[in-house]
């Protein structure tokens, strides 16, 4: 077995940060993981994804001041590993772990995640907690000039033998509790180190490393973006799924940007290997940033976000709170005819692009099956029929039957089609 064994199509699910932010508990979780296996399971989402600060039982109680706040009263073993708060993940008393949690969610048919910030605990190292296995302590293998802009949790990982102690201890731990999924944080990119002094670039192979000598098919995906390409290979060799972009929310000035990025990465998705583009924020989210709301995409933008994430083959996690889906929202998510391009064998690259417009077109030769999306990225209405030879081109034919993904409507497309896109919206076709 090798790591892209553990992903052959792009990961999909849930994940907690969108909404909850640092604050999800046990019972909240435990909440969207019966709605997923109840709504969505079937669609193919089946990761549950308990996003960052878990081990913290002080989470978001300092919101005006910190999202993460320095020193707080965080949970840690004796071995220098954060442990779940027991206040907030009341499973997890006595040493349990994420264990009973991981359960619940196998036990709906689903799969169970967690995040992780790159490095050691800072809290580790100063208290010279030992490394498990290993005759040395967190101080030893601690690397303080390795850190985090933005999260105060963690210093980086030494590259030695004793360093690489601690992520096999780490990641055992991870797998004794049933852990499916890892995203691990500050290794992508960091805005603080420009170079090849970042130690998340080695980090990143340490976790590799350890997963694939725990023995259980963990599933690494590395944050934050946006991704380096010219490290393309490094992430395809360490990882299965790697962010190509910042933080992504409900903004179409970041939507719009994601079809240049997808353009730059889109030779570098296959089984395994899954280029980013981040969470959908899809229905309720922002709760945890005092700031709940329904997403700001458009019903239009939404499906223009869908068909990108799915024809690009990107990983579908989404960041809404769950219970709180509308059927309108459901109906983005659950798209069959979409859904169908995340398949293992599709292949989908970007025809054309300006500031205007974009064109993909996704195939499975296969078993014969192609679609083309016609994206308008501009502020004003126009007609396929402006950028009909592209199309024809891109499909090799200058007439076709079609069904539109969408309004599951039949087309038959020939020269003297036409027909209006709104802005920010697409029209996709399934060529018959």
């Amino acid at each position: 077995m090798t790591k892209n064994d553990f992903a052959l199509t792009p990961p999909m699910g849930w994940n907690s940060y969108d909404y909850y932010d640092t604050a999800v508990t046990e019972e909240e979780v435990k909440a969207n993981a019966d709605f997923l296996a109840k709504h969505l399971k079937d669609y193919g989402y089946e990761y549950v994804v308990v996003d960052i600060e878990w081990y913290s039982n002080d989470a978001a109680t300092m919101r005006d001041k910190y999202q993460y706040i320095p020193f707080g009263d965080d949970e840690i073993d004796e071995y220098g590993r954060f442990i779940p708060s027991p206040t907030r993940f009341p499973s997890s008393k006595n040493g349990a772990g994420f264990k009973a949690l991981s359960d619940y969610c196998h036990n709906l048919g689903l799969k169970f995640g967690i995040h992780i910030m790159r490095g050691i605990p800072r809290v580790a190292a100063e208290r010279h907690l030992p490394v498990y296995g290993t005759d040395v302590t967190a101080a030893d293998i601690a690397d303080p000039s390795s850190i985090c802009g933005w999260n105060p949790d963690m210093y980086g990982v030494r590259d030695c033998k004793e360093g690489q102690a601690y992520y096999d201890s780490l990641i055992s731990m991870y797998a004794d509790w049933g852990v499916d999924f890892i995203k691990c944080d500050d290794i992508c990119d960091s805005w603080m180190y420009r170079d090849e002094n970042f130690s998340g670039w080695h980090e990143t192979r340490m976790l590799h490393k350890a997963i694939m000598k725990s023995g259980r098919e963990i599933v690494l995906s590395l944050s934050p973006g946006p991704a380096h390409i010219d490290k393309a290979f490094h992430y395809q060799d360490n990882a299965n799924m790697w962010r190509i972009t910042d933080d992504f929310w409900d903004k179409w000035e970041l939507l719009k940007n994601m079809f240049w990025r997808c353009e730059m990465w889109q030779d570098h998705v296959k089984a395994g290997c899954f280029p980013d583009c981040d969470m959908l924020p899809i229905g309720m989210v922002g709760a945890g940033f005092n700031s709940e709301r329904h997403s700001n995409f458009t019903m239009d933008e939404a499906k223009t976000m869908m068909t990108l994430w799915c024809m690009f083959r990107s990983p579908l996690m989404i960041g809404a709170k769950l219970t709180k889906l509308s059927d309108e929202d459901l109906s983005l998510l659950t798209n069959k005819t979409l859904l169908t391009y995340m398949e293992d064998g599709f292949k989908a690259h970007q025809v054309a692009r300006d500031d205007d417009h974009a064109i993909w077109v996704t195939e499975n030769a296969a078993i014969g099956k192609k679609a083309v999306a016609v994206f308008n990225l501009s502020d004003k209405f126009f007609d396929f029929a402006d950028y009909k030879s592209d199309v024809f081109a891109a499909v090799s034919s200058d007439s076709f039957n079609g069904l539109d993904i969408w309004t599951k409507e039949e087309y038959k497309i020939t020269a003297d089609y036409s027909k209006a896109i709104n802005p920010h919206s697409v029209l996709a076709i399934e060529i018959k």
